[in-house]
């Protein structure tokens, strides 16, 4: 079973924001799957999903996103989601919009969200699905671009690389995930 874990901030107030681009892409997977996520556990929102080509478990958790790993670790030890079945979905300044960038393990990169996860699983090594949000053009503090919401003109790019994110965790269910890499980096 693949766990693939879309971060974000709960409530209405973030949504919308770049930096819940993978709470979006989580929502894209489960429109497609008629899967909604009405379940919850360890603190985060989720669906199991029977595929032909095998059970998904999508999770949005509802820690925020400095305290995701609270949520992932402990669905990974009660669903027994060893590390290689991990997909973390999460936004990336250091990408143009809209850019994906799928990675099998690395640094957090300065991302707490991340930072998070690798702390309480213990490892850098799991597949994740970076998308791009870029920097501010003008001088602004990180934690107000992230928490910005999408501007007219990004908000179809962000949708469609929602779509990609999907469409790449989609791939991963039936290929090993460097092969879903290398197809879906090329683009």
């Amino acid at each position: 079973m693949k766990l693939i874990v879309g971060l974000g901030n709960p409530g209405r107030q973030y949504e919308q924001t770049r930096h819940n681009i993978g709470f979006h892409a989580i929502d894209v997977l489960a429109d497609r799957w008629n899967a909604p996520l009405n379940q919850t556990k360890f603190n985060g929102m989720y669906a199991t999903v029977h595929r032909p080509e095998g059970k998904a478990l999508l999770v949005k958790p509802l820690t925020y996103m400095n305290l995701s790993g609270e949520c992932v670790r402990p669905m990974m030890d009660y669903f027994d989601v060893p590390e290689d079945d991990l997909i973390v979905i999460y936004d990336d300044l250091d990408l143009s919009p809209g850019r994906l960038r799928l990675r099998q393990k690395g640094s957090p990169g300065g991302h707490n969200g991340m930072k998070s996860i690798i702390q309480h699983i213990g490892t850098r090594d799991f597949d994740r699905i970076r998308i791009g949000i870029g920097r501010p053009d003008v001088p602004m503090a990180v934690t107000d671009w992230v928490l910005g919401r999408f501007t007219d003109e990004e908000t179809p790019v962000m949708r469609e690389a929602a779509e990609r994110a999907a469409d790449a965790c989609e791939a991963a269910l039936k290929s090993p995930f460097i092969d879903v890499m290398n197809e879906f980096n090329a683009k």
